[in-house]
């Protein structure tokens, strides 16, 4: 296979990139660190992605979307977090953790109501799953709901919700009895509310906060399926969710290369480029094996994941190898910048913080080795 059209396959796929690195740079770059200073998302940003069809990239074009696939998705989330991890993760929980999800799962009425002004970026989405006491163990989560009448009752709180603050629309799974079902909740349901915004490292440029249910009252119609569906489309939306993460890792990982490489070149120590010395080479060229590598295999993944395709050991093998890589890559680039790198000043210090969340975020390493294990024993089972 030709090296690039790993990368990008088609004449389409070349034009996305183009077009978001572009955009990337011109308005992305400029805002990153004010808004990593602040913790808050750039919402008129934000609404720009809509403008360029990214909310709904991988929305069939007569649900009002790009009509793009997984590979596309992976292109957006890759040149987005060269600039700000931050922004992108709140893309990535607006357009894959809410709309592709929400997309998938939802009947034409349902469609009708929320999809136009999701896809547009004029409600912004995310996506209630983690609680307090259930993080990736997800059947341990204890917030229910009951069928009254023509209404559902929802208790219990979803916690670290990207998009918390700014959201209008989430996609929150409760248990039915002792089975996960996924519902449509809105800023308009009675007895919903969101905490204040949770402080966090890295990643600041999106924001966190908990989704609170006391007898929240939602319509019946805002079932998403069936009642115990919900388990089937979570672990459905994982895939990609876990594919584009992986993205995210691969783009931090290409910033900090493209740092080391020009740094290298133009820092000066005893009369030469540092880069003449063993010990920086060593960074740079690692750094960019180590790149490449996890940039091939989440693309490789990416042609094999869509809403009919299953690709769990591929999408949990891309994050378990890309998400260290980012962060290993980050600490190179400050390492080869010295007291300048671990300064704000920079790019490099933000790259680094925003870079561990992908170890912990959408399932953590330790749960991809579960992951892995299990379903490669069942694959070569003796």
């Amino acid at each position: 296979m030709n090296y690039e059209k790993l990368f990008n396959p088609t004449d389409e796929h070349q034009a996305l990139r183009e077009m978001v690195a572009d955009f990337t740079r011109a308005e992305v770059e400029p805002q990153a660190a004010e808004f990593d200073a602040k913790g808050v998302l750039n919402v008129d940003l934000f609404r720009k992605l809509g403008e360029l069809g990214l909310l709904g990239i991988t929305i069939p074009e007569e649900g009002g979307g790009a009509g793009m696939d997984a590979v596309a998705a992976v292109i957006a989330h890759h040149e987005l977090s060269k600039s700000d991890p931050g922004f992108c993760l709140a893309y990535l929980a607006h357009s894959m953790l809410f709309v592709n999800n929400f997309y998938w799962a939802s009947n034409d009425e349902q469609r009708g109501r929320y999809l136009e002004k999701t896809i547009s970026g004029e409600w912004i989405g995310g996506m209630g799953m983690t609680e307090p006491g259930a993080g990736t163990d997800v059947i341990g989560m204890t917030t229910t709901a009951v069928k009254d009448g023509d209404s559902y009752v929802l208790n219990g709180t979803k916690t670290y919700i990207t998009n918390g603050c700014e959201g209008y629309v989430f996609l929150v799974y409760a248990k039915t009895g002792d089975r996960i079902t996924a519902f449509i909740v809105d800023r308009d349901c009675p007895g919903f509310s969101t905490s204040h915004h949770i402080d966090k490292l890295g990643m600041r440029g999106s924001t966190m906060s908990e989704l609170i249910f006391e007898d929240c009252r939602i319509p019946a119609s805002n079932l998403l399926g069936k009642e115990g569906g919900g388990l089937t489309h979570m672990m459905r939306n994982l895939e990609i969710e876990r594919l584009t993460l992986a993205a995210m890792s691969v783009g931090i990982a290409d910033r900090c290369v493209e740092i080391m490489v020009r740094h290298g070149q133009e820092r000066h120590t005893f009369g030469q480029p540092i880069n003449q010395y063993g010990q920086i080479q060593r960074y740079i060229a690692d750094g960019y094996a180590m790149t490449e590598a996890a940039k091939c295999l989440v693309y490789n993944v990416a042609r094999d994941v869509g809403p009919d395709v299953h690709n769990r050991i591929g999408s949990d093998a891309a994050k378990l190898f890309a998400a260290p890589v980012g962060k290993m890559v980050a600490d190179y680039a400050m390492q080869v910048m010295g007291g300048s790198g671990y300064c704000r000043e920079y790019p490099v210090e933000r790259l680094w913080r925003d870079a561990k969340l992908l170890e912990i975020g959408g399932g953590t390493l330790e749960a991809h080795q579960k992951n892995l294990t299990k379903d490669l024993a069942r694959l070569h089972r003796i």
